[in-house]
């Protein structure tokens, strides 16, 4: 019972079940409206037509009412006969005391019948009664009554009068042909809408049904689940293209989340298991102790490049959040590339490199924040430094182009494989040839200007030809 509950207090019977309602609500109305519209324009009708034939017959009677010798009351009557059954009306030719002489309804025959008084005296005064009324239960049923009256010849008192009562036997068929076809056409208009309802709201249902159980799915861990839009182009295909969007950047997310922990259990498994290792020898004599030194300074340096790799992955989840632009602040980017070129000159020194620096005298002012492209330089300047060729020439400069200031840095050395250049941004990575020659680095600064130059919306551009590897990208100039 409870199930049978939740399903249909669903969203797709829900909205099938407002649509019904709506347009049994607005069959309803129409009916009312019509109905009561209709139906006073045919007593009006009913009631001109009424007075028209029964101020006709009270003419014809005058000379029944005042007994004129000279006229025929058989006549008279055959044709208030002819006119009742034409007319589908009956007629009542009563004296002014409200008692009726004639009438053509067969089953008043034989009984006396009296107007009521209150009917005989508007009569009488206004020259006009119309009212539905049983004539005290002389009918089943009330019925339509109109009576006007007869004048005498000379046209000054009544000689008595007529009245006109309706058998509503037209108004009754027409009402019950009204009834029965405006049932039809609601019952054929709730059908229509019935199944148009129900295909409309399906097509709208499936989808988000779909997307319930894609998202039982990726609670489950599976992101390859994707939600069909069935070739719609409002607001539920755009929901399905967003969803299905989701689902791509969870599985992204999910996959760079598996590389990471992978890349950091491979990084931190060789220096913790050196640092196991040679601490385990010292502690049980494997290791002489006149050797003691140079292992515990390995361990020294081990445990220094687990902090740095520590610290730069905490430097990298908070790069992630920010917001550089936000700000919308300017900063000269000559300034910081000199300022970078400072304090590299030791390291640039060592290894017996020669710079040639293209920075303008004039400043040029760039969008983002100082501190994070500053170290963006750096990093790219230390690595280029790094890898260069003793004695060789480091290049770094800085032009305008497009309204963009382009900084590019370049060094002289190895050239890196064309395969190789997408995989040095990603975490942790690190080439073969860079392995035996840097064993400080933990494989995170260019992966650092990646996401430091993603947050500015810009990309780092890399290429690596005939020994002369480059680095460049662009920020948005004033």
């Amino acid at each position: 019972m409870k199930g049978f509950r939740r399903r249909f207090q669903g969203l797709y019977w829900r909205q099938l079940l407002a649509m019904v309602s709506m347009v049994l609500l607005t069959l309803f109305l129409l009916g009312a409206s019509f109905f009561s519209l209709s139906y006073n324009y045919a007593r009006s009708q009913e009631r001109d037509e009424l007075r028209d034939r029964v101020q006709m017959v009270a003419r014809l009677a005058v000379g029944y009412l005042e007994n004129d010798p000279a006229y025929d009351r058989e006549d008279f009557r055959q044709l208030a006969m002819v006119a009742a059954n034409v007319s589908d009306v009956e007629f009542l030719i009563c004296d002014t005391g409200g008692h009726v002489l004639l009438s053509t309804d067969k089953t008043l025959e034989g009984r006396v019948v009296t107007m009521p008084e209150e009917m005989v005296q508007k009569v009488l005064e206004d020259g006009v009664c119309a009212r539905r009324d049983d004539l005290g239960g002389l009918y089943a049923g009330k019925r339509f009554i109109l009576g006007v009256p007869a004048l005498s010849s000379d046209g000054q008192s009544p000689s008595g009068m007529a009245f006109a009562v309706s058998t509503n036997a037209s108004l009754n068929a027409m009402w019950q042909g009204f009834i029965g076809l405006f049932f039809m056409t609601a019952f054929v208009v709730l059908m229509v809408t019935f199944m148009a309802s129900s295909v409309t709201a399906m097509r709208q249902i499936q989808p988000i049904r779909e997307m319930v159980q894609a998202t039982r799915q990726y609670a489950a861990g599976d992101f390859d689940i994707r939600v069909n839009d069935y070739g719609q182009v409002d607001e539920i295909g755009e929901l399905a293209a967003s969803f299905n969007n989701m689902a791509e950047s969870l599985q992204q997310t999910e996959r760079q989340r598996q590389e990471f922990i992978a890349n950091i259990s491979h990084e931190l498994k060789t220096p913790m298991t050196t640092i196991a290792g040679y601490t385990d020898g010292i502690l049980d004599g494997t290791i002489p102790p006149e050797s003691e030194r140079q292992y515990l300074q390995i361990i020294s340096d081990e445990s220094r490049r687990l902090s740095r790799m520590v610290r730069r992955m905490l430097d990298v989840s908070q790069l992630q959040v920010m917001d550089p632009l936000r700000g919308g602040g300017h900063f000269d980017i000559c300034e910081s590339m000199r300022r970078v070129l400072v304090s590299m000159e030791r390291k640039i020194t060592d290894r017996q490199l020669d710079v040639e620096a293209d920075i303008p005298e004039e400043p040029i002012l760039v969008l983002g924040d100082n501190d994070m492209i500053t170290q963006v330089i750096y990093n790219l300047l230390e690595n280029a430094a790094k890898f260069a060729t003793a004695g060789s020439t480091l290049y770094l400069g800085v032009t305008l182009l497009d309204g963009k200031a382009r900084v590019t840095v370049r060094n002289e050395g190895s050239t890196i494989p064309a395969e190789e250049l997408p995989l040095l941004f990603e975490r942790f990575h690190k080439s073969d040839k860079s392995r035996s020659l840097d064993k400080d680095g933990v494989g995170l600064g260019l992966y650092i200007v990646k996401t430091i130059l993603e947050q500015h919306k810009e990309k780092i551009n890399v290429t690596s030809e005939d020994g002369v590897t480059a680095f460049s990208f662009s920020l948005a100039a004033e």
